[in-house]
């Protein structure tokens, strides 16, 4: 365990406070080539699960079809600490969450749509009891990450 977990540990329930407030996480995927694929999404959080939407085709996709198993960071910084007399003692206030988990495609309708009445009432609430276009929900792909580990901390 790093040094500043064992120190600074957020609680499950900061965890979950965290996940539910942010708006933007980085999903990392492993490329074709091996190599690590970092991208920005939005996402939503359903009985301790993740949930990203977007297109239903593109090199993630591609990416969690070939190795499901994903990295995925949310992040919130507060501000800077710093001494104003020692500019090499600088650190940053903020909370972070990792989790490592399973992505899958989700296939059902029903759960499609309750993801993405979730990500409307989070992003567009104005839209909220809206109905969606057969093709759209159709052109509409939603991930679902299950964790198998998950840590947060944090510095003051």
């Amino acid at each position: 365990m790093q040094g500043r977990m064992k120190e600074h540990p957020l609680s499950e329930e900061e965890i979950s406070a965290l996940l539910v407030s942010q708006s933007v996480g980085n999903l990392g995927t492993v490329s074709l080539e091996g190599f690590p694929y970092i991208t920005p999404v939005h996402y939503v959080v359903i009985e301790g699960k993740i949930y990203i939407h977007g297109l239903c085709v593109g090199q993630k996709i591609d990416y969690l079809k070939a190795n499901p198993k994903i990295g995925f960071e949310v992040f919130k910084m507060n501000g800077l600490i710093h001494d104003p007399e020692l500019p090499c003692d600088t650190n940053t206030d903020y909370q972070s969450v990792i989790i490592l988990g399973i992505a899958k495609l989700v296939d059902d309708d029903a759960l499609k749509i309750q993801v993405l009445d979730e990500v409307v009432k989070k992003f567009t609430p104005q839209h909220t009891g809206k109905s969606y276009p057969p093709a759209m929900l159709k052109a509409t792909g939603v991930i679902e990450i299950t964790p198998a580990v998950t840590t947060g901390k944090y510095f003051k």
